[in-house]
């Protein structure tokens, strides 16, 4: 059969971009070899609709054992005691667990998406706005941060079946015992969402939802630094809340719940090629060398933040706990969105994003999200750190002058282009 060179000769034009640029954006990082040997492997050619020896396809005996096995290394990776490995995305996952635990007009709470949540957690645009009732929480204005009292005035207030906790552009650790306070007392379930922050929780670098949030979702990229996917956790599992019963009159498990909502109730079969790659992630994540990556990828993120405060920039919550930040970019007198296309040009890749009480719409923006997980997994420790942020103000504060751009995008190919993209 004859290579296809168009689509090949993109993928090496895209590798090329990889490895001469800073990559910087939040939800982005690099695998590994391993990684992507797996997801590129002849697993892709398996159907196996259903659970590990619960099929509807013969021939899964293997498949079967790969999934186990992610599933094992996941739930000791994280403490957890039960996990289903099968959604296709983060966003897959939070809505098998809405399908799981509400009915369409039930009240949801989550974390406004202009203030830094996720699409999935009630945005009108989402599914979760469509179907369900949604109501918001934020941050206060003067400190960037989460009031959890008036996340309970909100949650009595509206008494959402569900509440929800976690985000896309949040710098500041989770409190998830008041969060499990909070939804106690109005009667609620607790999903955590931990996408971004995933890799430093399972290190202990960052508080663990699993002892107080009833469900635990993650996407398993970011700082996780495995394959695109999700996947969805318990560590207690409970009766179910919404009285659903099995054949014989018993009440199903929320696991139970979980599993049929990932399949048949969200996607169909499962991609076995990404959770072989899942497993090799989680196995590498269980290792020590993971550990110091995730050290280094919140000093690097803390270095940034005071780097960009010193230089006069405002970080939305005065700084960052995780590996990210966001930039309000206000009193540098340009948009989120000049702010990208200026940096791209430097071959520096950032994403404009909303800011609480953002004055800008949605596709100008008023700030940048930058993120240290990508740029650590090259190699880059502190010292590179004030030299991205010296670049990055360089082209900020010189956006229209092409020459200036120029001088930053050599300066950036000759820091990254020998760097392998994972270390």
């Amino acid at each position: 059969m004859r290579a296809d060179t168009h689509v090949f000769d993109l993928i090496a034009k895209e590798e090329k971009r990889q490895r001469s640029g800073l990559e910087l954006i939040a939800s982005e990082n690099f695998v590994s070899p391993h990684v992507l040997q797996a997801a590129g492997s002849v697993l892709t050619n398996k159907y196996a609709e259903g659970l590990p020896s619960k099929r509807y396809y013969g021939g899964c005996e293997v498949v079967d054992e790969i999934e186990s096995l992610a599933i094992d290394r996941l739930c000791r990776l994280f403490g957890a005691t039960w996990a289903n490995v099968q959604p296709h995305s983060g966003a897959q996952a939070n809505a098998a667990v809405m399908l799981a635990v509400l009915k369409p007009g039930d009240k949801i709470l989550g974390f406004d998406l202009s203030h830094g949540g996720h699409l999935t957690h009630g945005s009108p645009a989402n599914f979760s706005g469509k179907l369900y009732v949604p109501s918001f929480y934020g941050v206060e204005a003067e400190t960037g941060t989460i009031d959890y009292n008036k996340v309970a005035e909100t949650a009595r207030k509206e008494k959402p079946k569900l509440l929800i906790c976690g985000a896309s552009a949040y710098s500041r650790d989770w409190d998830y015992k008041r969060f499990r306070e909070i939804a106690d007392e109005v009667g609620a379930l607790l999903l955590a969402d931990i996408s971004h922050p995933a890799g430093l929780i399972a290190k202990g670098l960052l508080n663990d939802p699993l002892p107080h949030c009833h469900i635990v979702t993650t996407t398993t990229h970011k700082t996780l630094r495995g394959t695109r996917g999700g996947v969805i956790m318990l560590r207690n599992d409970i009766e179910n809340p919404m009285g659903i019963t099995d054949k014989k009159g018993n009440l199903r498990m929320l696991s139970s719940l979980l599993d049929s909502a990932v399949f048949p109730g969200t996607q169909g079969g499962p991609l076995e090629h990404i959770i072989a790659a899942k497993a090799v992630s989680f196995g590498e994540a269980l290792n020590d060398d993971f550990a110091k990556y995730m050290v280094q990828v919140e000093k690097n993120a803390d270095l940034m933040a005071h780097e960009f405060i010193k230089r006069g920039y405002k970080i939305i919550s005065g700084g960052t706990d995780n590996h990210l930040m966001l930039i309000d970019l206000r009193a540098k007198n340009i948009t989120g969105k000049d702010a990208e296309i200026a940096l791209g040009k430097a071959e520096i890749t950032v994403n404009k994003n909303m800011v609480p009480f953002d004055t800008q719409n949605p596709m100008v923006t008023s700030g940048i999200r930058i993120g240290t997980a990508a740029v650590t997994t090259r190699g880059l420790k502190d010292k590179d750190m004030l030299k991205v942020v010296d670049l990055i103000d360089r082209v900020i504060t010189n956006s229209q002058n092409e020459n200036i751009l120029k001088e930053v995008r050599k300066e950036v190919n000759a820091m990254m282009s020998d760097l392998p993209l994972f270390v």
